[in-house]
């Protein structure tokens, strides 16, 4: 329902300060994900070390 009252008008929002969009190097910079890659990276590293010297 439309509301027609003469009561205080709605407040507008301030104008916020435009953010630079986040990309890649953004999400790859955060401590978790690169723990995360280096343990995945030295895993696959032993798998390859292994494969090539041990087998």
């Amino acid at each position: 329902m439309l509301d027609t009252s003469r009561g205080n008008p709605v407040p507008t929002p301030e104008p916020q300060q435009p953010q630079e969009p986040r990309g890649c190097l953004f999400a790859l910079s955060q401590p978790p994900l690169m723990i995360f890659l280096t343990v995945i990276g030295v895993l696959l590293l032993m798998a390859a070390v292994h494969d090539l010297f041990l087998l």
